[in-house]
């Protein structure tokens, strides 16, 4: 059975955006695979801790923080609740709008966060970074700045 669509995408489009997705879903396979044996954390909790470890002072509402790390609100709850019984994350009330909460990093977090830099940074390093030279890195760079252009300037 042959299916075709009168407004496909030509082969190099094809294989393009085929070849991204593949990398992406590799990469963050591999990299979550590392910390969740090197450190016991997951990549999207690492991901978490790294928004809160960035943010001013340390915490981000968690309708941001979801934004930042692209998880639903259900999923960011969830996923939350998890650091807070481990004793990463602690949840604040804002003073300002009762209904809202923050997402605040604490010691252990931090101290979390910083055993498994390293072994993030070696493997993004190993995985992708290593495999292009300085100037390539700054194409691609450029690249994804064209895609999400307000993201460059966060």
């Amino acid at each position: 059975m042959q299916i075709s669509c009168v407004n496909g995408l030509t082969p190099r489009e094809l294989a393009a955006w085929r070849g991204f997705l593949r990398a992406h879903a590799r990469i963050v396979h591999d990299l979550d695979r590392e910390l969740q044996a090197a450190h016991a954390l997951p990549l999207h909790e690492y991901e978490v801790l790294l928004m809160l470890a960035d943010a001013p002072s340390h915490r981000l509402r968690m309708t941001e923080l979801a934004d930042a790390v692209l998880l639903s609100q259900s999923g960011l709850t969830r996923l939350v609740d998890r650091l807070e019984r481990a004793g990463l994350v602690l949840r604040q009330r804002c003073e300002s709008d009762r209904r809202g909460l923050f997402a605040q990093l604490t010691e252990a977090g931090a101290a979390r966060l910083e055993d498994a830099r390293a072994t993030h940074f070696e493997g993004v390093r190993a995985r992708v970074l290593s495999r292009f030279s300085d100037t390539e890195l700054a194409q691609l760079g450029g690249y994804w700045e064209r895609l999400f252009p307000e993201a460059a300037a966060e």
